[in-house]
């Protein structure tokens, strides 16, 4: 059966994950984002129970 051959598989994925790993993850991570995250102080949500008319 020659899908449990791994010999020409492995060497495609290997190739594959070395080519995104070495040359395309650097040039993705070096975008400045548009929109950076704000230092907003976070707020503590209410938490008084809501009052269901039928209890």
């Amino acid at each position: 059966m020659p899908q449990l051959n791994p010999n020409p598989w492995f060497f495609i994925m290997l190739t594959s994950w070395l080519t995104y790993s070495l040359i395309i993850q650097p040039k993705l991570l070096s975008f400045v984002t548009t929109n950076p995250p704000s230092n907003k102080t976070s707020t503590i949500p209410s938490t008084t129970p809501w009052a269901w008319p039928w209890t």
